[in-house]
């Protein structure tokens, strides 16, 4: 169980309103909504009634709950404290499986050779639920491919910039061409990730506004499904360039030189606006590669 839920819970009640807790902690209404709902669960008991104009008060269950769980608090905080000094606690990295597979391994070997007694635990999903895992405090941060941030509740911090890079193997017909420009990639077929994906809504949203035709041939999930596919038939695709860089400079995969258009998107770190930063993540985020000047809302713990 989720200590915020005691948090939110304390919230909740203080306020005497799921709307103005909501707004208190940089939630959804229905992330609070389900976290009490979750608590009641566990516990099974009902932990707030409602009387007058819809007003909610706290059961004689909530209010015992309310003391213990300002205890419970209070005891996190300094276990937390403690652990967070030496180097122990956990640390769970929501991502997508690209970044898990090709950028995330090097910063947390680091971290784990810096913090030994971390555990760390690497969650990968698509980019909504990365950030629905972040906004309720079901991960510590997430880490994503993305050229817009648009949720005020969560801070966004840029990593750098990565190149997307158009492949097909060396039997393709695009493969001889001295450049490419958009209009050579009419009637092509296309070996594409989920339509989820923000980096193939990118490439379908710059091929209809030049008006080229384009055929999704085969959809697949898996990066490494989509590089091997490539490599073993016909076929294009759109993907960051750290996820083949290995088989370009094996000559397994032909990077097309595509003209005058830029395919670019920005790994960013996702953190919830309230995050506590302890030093074992404030490590992780300068192992990324972030400058903590660019943190401003959070205030790292120490």
């Amino acid at each position: 169980m989720d200590l915020n839920y005691f948090q939110t819970f304390r919230e909740v009640a203080l306020r005497q309103s799921f709307t103005k807790a909501a707004e208190e902690l940089g939630y959804a209404q229905s992330s609070v909504t389900t976290q009490i709902q979750k608590l009641e669960k566990i516990y099974q008991v009902k932990l707030f009634e409602r009387y007058n104009n819809n007003k909610i008060r706290l059961t004689s269950a909530g209010e015992e709950l309310y003391k213990l769980s300002g205890q419970i608090l209070e005891i996190f905080e300094h276990s937390q404290e403690k652990l967070t000094k030496q180097g122990g606690g956990s640390l769970t990295i929501a991502t997508m499986d690209s970044l898990a597979s090709y950028y995330l391994p090097a910063p947390i070997q680091t971290t784990r050779t810096q913090y030994p007694e971390l555990s760390i635990r690497l969650q990968t999903d698509r980019e909504d639920l990365i950030l629905q895992k972040v906004r309720e405090g079901e991960a510590d941060v997430g880490l994503i491919l993305a050229n817009a941030s648009s949720d005020s509740g969560l801070q966004w911090i840029t990593i750098r910039e990565e190149p997307l890079v158009l492949i097909v193997n060396s039997d393709h017909p695009l493969a001889a061409q001295s450049e490419v420009t958009l209009n050579h990639l009419a009637n092509e077929e296309w070996i594409m990730p989920e339509d989820s994906c923000n980096y193939r809504q990118l490439l379908e949203k710059i091929l209809r506004k030049n008006g080229i035709p384009y055929k999704v041939a085969l959809e697949l999930g898996s990066p490494e499904a989509i590089k091997r596919s490539i490599m073993a038939g016909p076929g294009i695709s759109l993907l960051p360039q750290m996820i083949a860089m290995d088989e370009i400079q094996r000559q397994e995969l032909t990077v097309l030189p595509l003209v005058h258009t830029d395919f670019t998107m920005e790994i960013q770190l996702v953190i919830h606006a309230r995050k506590w930063i302890s030093h074992s993540l404030k490590q992780f985020i300068i192992n990324l590669g972030a400058k903590e000047s660019d943190w401003l809302p959070v205030e790292a713990e120490g």
